[in-house]
């Protein structure tokens, strides 16, 4: 289950900036060139054309012992950040997130984010879906072990297969997005409540299978909201598992601070 959370301000990126080249000409096979930083690698993914909404993506890759971070790190890290303002006949972009994971983020706060492999969904908008459609992203993420290195990539890719051969991988990453859910939705994983404990506590009552290992994310109402890791709670009322996390500074009803709900 994730209801998911704002970043905190970025922590210090130590290591030189690594900047990685362009493909100087667009590709019209279904995935483009990887872009090879020292300890990852970029590319973009085109799903099969059909329409004027497209399915795409973003890949990254990642040395073993290396990680990037999702949309709100958590207590540290970099977000990625994306720039698809120099396409060819595309609309609008949105990116979709899989759900991260926690690591420890050696300063005794929790990161989140992805190691080894991930795959960013992209639902692509074209301004008109009978020309062509060429997806070039400007890429900013941070790769950390120990230390944060900053990197840059540019790449570009041409839409034009009927059938493509990324379709499974871009359907499995889709599959790892959470979903949209309401508290108290009868499903057998699900936020059942949110409350205040005090002035500055929330609680989160979850429902999960017991064999259920869950993790709990949230997320302020803008993206300058930096919000905790949610802990579990030691002893849990029966039926469910108790989250609780602070805010700080000025406090929201719960129900407009955990105004996102996603099941995962």
């Amino acid at each position: 289950m994730i209801v998911t959370v704002p970043k905190r301000a970025a922590f210090g990126i130590a290591a030189a900036l690594s900047v990685v080249c362009m493909a100087t000409q667009a590709h019209a096979d279904d995935a483009s060139p990887w872009q090879q930083d020292t300890h990852s690698a970029v590319r973009l993914l085109a799903g099969s054309r059909s329409g004027a909404v497209l399915l795409g993506g973003i890949a990254f890759q990642l040395q073993d012992g290396w990680k990037t971070y999702w949309r709100t790190p958590g207590d540290s890290g970099v977000p990625p950040r994306f720039d698809f303002s120099r396409s060819d006949n595309v609309e609008a972009v949105t990116v979709m997130w899989p759900a991260p994971r926690q690591f420890d983020d050696g300063a005794g706060g929790t990161s989140l984010g992805y190691k080894h492999q991930v795959v960013l969904p992209l639902r692509i908008v074209a301004k008109n879906p009978d020309k062509p459609v060429t997806l070039r992203a400007e890429i900013n993420y941070a790769v950390c072990e120990k230390l944060c290195v900053p990197v840059e990539a540019k790449a570009e890719l041409a839409f034009a297969s009927v059938a493509s051969t990324v379709d499974a991988a871009l359907s499995e990453a889709l599959n790892a997005v959470p979903k949209p859910a309401n508290i108290g939705d009868p499903n057998p994983l699900t936020i059942r409540d949110v409350k205040r404990d005090g002035k500055t506590n929330v609680l989160v009552d979850v429902s999960a299978p017991e064999t259920r290992d869950l993790s709990l994310f949230v997320e302020g109402p803008t993206p300058d909201w930096a919000l905790p890791v949610p802990k579990l709670v030691e002893h849990s009322p029966p039926g469910v598992k108790r989250f609780a996390f602070e805010l700080d500074g000025p406090f929201f009803h719960a129900q407009e601070v955990l105004g996102k709900f996603q099941d995962g």
